[in-house]
């Protein structure tokens, strides 16, 4: 039987059982956002208060992400996984026991939604990069697509059961029930059978790492379009999040059951997108979806700032919802597919520190704002920025070319001598930098095309690591030129080459088909070593 463009991703068996954990897990964490958003207008009902609710969910993904994106890069990302997860069931339940011992006050539910928070902003990067190993490459899209749908089917059900939990028993009772759906994690990761390729490289530290990642980053258009395109959405985005409680209770003048049901409409509102984007992307590409999911978001927030009504707020919501999933699930597919395997979940930790920084800083700043002007003006200036903000960032496409892996057997642009025999052994030692030269004669007839090319090639030497990229002009012969560029170590230049792309390698290419005379430029290599180091290492060898 043929499944439904949609549901195509779950054919794979694997992703299936994660997915599944992950809706289940999904519903819980919205049983404990709801509850904390709810509990917190009990305990504090100001608009600043309870927007610190928000602010210390997702202010651990800002804090946390870089670092958080490194380890699942550099140790085994299932056994990271687990570990996280075990982490956040215990900060779950141990929020879920003083609760229902009448024991959490303000800043102990901030305390440990911080430390709820801090699980998920370890597990986020991780988990964003494991699909592209579960589901192949044309199945990734929905795959991410049908991740914001099976979290959205959860949002569907899972504020509308707090609400009645909240009602019936207390918060406490949905923060314990949190804390146990994070078993189905656990479990589908102890049984995910993960094959591991092993480098024959150094395992990279945490530090170079984080540095390596950043620099990718830096170097790459397609994931910066990305960032930028997701911070001006998130950033006005923030506030219904943040106001919503507040809203439901003050302006709607309902309860706690309501409230889960608003939050219910949304997630209705988002599955119905997930499973409309496969019809979307036959008819525009990234960058319209971005741009029509954010007038459908800021239309429903501006909906929900003139309500006074459950009905007219829950459409408003809904227009949200669809929106929200669109947006996020179609700019995080741009930023994976311009994220090759050796730095994909730094990449992604960084992707997602643009967008947690403008939920987090959006979170404070409508809040403040919403005691200052009414809830109902705060919405309106949300909904107003929100789409002038991706009137001005539609600039920045999300349709480039996606990386592609380069080839084992893809021809070097350079040739480099092979280390000297008295040097060889002093290599595996050495943590000096790694000085690295290219000289080219040009026709001074191709100068403008030569530095054309070469401004690609400072972007590909980037993304590959290094610390610093030079290009001279030889003053007194017009036709020589010196590409000068540092790594920060030799583990890192012999890594140099694996992280390019094809792409890269073509970019390489054409920088050397310039040199006059038709053969490639040499590349030299220099060691960083100081006297005392060099005899340190001269001790060292066998």
């Amino acid at each position: 039987m043929r499944l439904p463009p949609a549901v195509v991703p779950l054919r794979h068996g694997t992703f299936r059982s994660l997915w599944i954990a992950s809706v289940i897990t999904a519903l819980g964490t919205w049983l404990q956002n709801t509850g904390a958003g709810w509990l917190m207008t009990t305990l504090s009902p100001d608009a600043l208060t309870v927007s610190l609710v928000q602010a210390a969910t997702i202010l651990p993904m800002f804090l946390l992400a870089l670092p958080a994106g490194a380890l699942a890069d550099i140790i085994d990302r299932r056994l990271y996984l687990i570990g996280t997860q075990v982490w956040t069931m215990l900060a779950a339940a141990s929020l879920a026991a003083l609760t229902i011992a009448g024991e959490t006050g303000v800043w102990g539910l901030l305390a440990l939604t911080f430390a709820i928070g801090i699980g998920s902003a370890m597990t986020s990067p991780a988990w964003g990069a494991i699909v592209n190993e579960v589901v192949p490459r044309e199945d990734l899209v929905q795959a991410i697509a049908l991740n914001g749908i099976g979290f959205n089917i959860a949002r569907a059900i899972g504020p509308a059961l707090a609400g009645f939990l909240v009602v019936v028993a207390g918060t406490g009772y949905a923060f314990a029930l949190y804390a146990l759906s994070i078993c189905a994690v656990i479990t589908a990761l102890v049984m995910w059978r993960r094959s591991r390729e092993r480098s024959a490289y150094p395992r990279e530290h945490l530090l170079s790492a984080m540095r390596a990642g950043t620099r990718f980053v830096r170097n790459t258009p397609a994931m910066q379009s990305a960032m930028i395109r997701i911070f001006a959405y998130s950033l006005p985005a923030a506030a219904p999040w943040a106001l919503l409680p507040l809203v439901v209770r003050e302006q709607l003048g309902l309860g706690a059951g309501m409230y889960g049901l608003i939050l219910g409409v949304m997630g209705a509102g988002g599955v119905i997108s997930g499973l409309g984007l496969p019809a979307m992307r036959k008819h525009a590409d990234r960058s319209a979806i971005v741009m029509i999911a954010s007038i459908f978001s800021f239309a429903g927030v501006a909906v929900l700032a003139a309500s006074r009504h459950w009905l007219p707020a829950g459409i408003g919501m809904v227009l949200f919802g669809i929106g929200w999933v669109s947006a996020f699930a179609t700019t995080q597919a741009a930023a994976q597919l311009a994220a090759p395997p050796w730095v994909r979940a730094r990449a992604l930790a960084i992707y997602q520190l643009s967008y947690n920084g403008a939920l987090v800083l959006g979170s404070f700043g409508w809040g403040w704002i919403g005691t200052r002007i009414g809830l109902a003006d705060t919405l309106l200036a949300a909904a107003l920025l929100g789409l002038l903000l991706a009137f001005v960032v539609r600039r920045h496409s999300l349709d480039a070319a996606p990386s592609s892996v380069a080839s084992k057997t893809a021809a070097s642009a350079l040739a480099s001598e092979a280390p000297a025999a008295e040097i060889a052994p002093l290599l595996q030692l050495a943590r000096g930098r790694v000085f690295e030269t290219v000289q080219y004669r040009v026709a001074p007839a191709d100068r403008e095309a030569f530095l054309e090319a070469m401004a690609e090639v400072r972007r590909v030497r980037g993304r590959a690591g290094a610390l610093f990229w030079q290009l001279y002009e030889d003053v007194a012969h017009a036709d020589t030129w010196l590409e000068v560029w540092g790594m920060e170590n030799w583990a890192d230049h012999l890594r140099e080459a694996g992280r390019m792309s094809e792409e890269d390698h073509t970019a390489l290419v054409r920088a050397a088909s310039f040199q006059l005379g038709g053969q490639r430029p040499a590349l030299s290599r220099y060691l960083a070593v100081t006297p005392h180091e060099h005899r340190r290492l001269v001790r060292n060898i066998p």
